[in-house]
Order: C-alpha cells, then structure tokens, then sequence
C-alpha cells in the first residue's frame, strides 16, 4: 500500500461562527463598510471577523457592537 493522502486521518478544522457573525456575512458590501467605519477598522477586517478569523479582542468587541446598532438602526426603521 502507498502513503495515505496528506490530512486524511484528521478532521478539516473549520472556526465556530456566532450568528452575528453570520449575519454580517449576508450583509451588502455598503453596510459591511459603514460597520467597519463605526468601528474605525477596514472592510478587510470586517470581513475576516465574519469568517470567523482571530482579530484582537478590542477590535473584535468595536465590530460587534457595530453590527449590533446597525442592526438595531434597520429594525426601527422598518416599524
């Protein structure tokens, strides 16, 4: 028998995601900017928090309370 494949013995590691991370996900490209600039951070890092990729515990906290006024902001203008 030959080697076995690389990595097969071993489950793909894949991050745990919140739902607000998921959320931020299906969010426009627009909206992710205007978080990103709530939180005085870039669209690059949003995104990586939305993958669920290590960012630094201040910054990630700044993001989530962003997606967390953005989306409170939506809800009261569509009652």
């Amino acid at each position: 028998m030959g080697p076995a494949m690389r990595g097969s013995r071993t489950p793909a590691v894949r991050p745990k995601t919140s739902d607000l991370q998921n959320k931020s996900r299906t969010l426009s490209r627009h909206r992710r900017n205007k978080i990103a600039h709530a939180a005085h951070t870039t669209l690059v890092k949003v995104d990586q928090w939305g993958r669920g990729d290590a960012l630094q515990g201040d910054l990630a906290g700044a993001i989530e309370r962003a997606v967390i006024s953005a989306g409170e902001r939506k809800s009261k203008k569509s009652v």
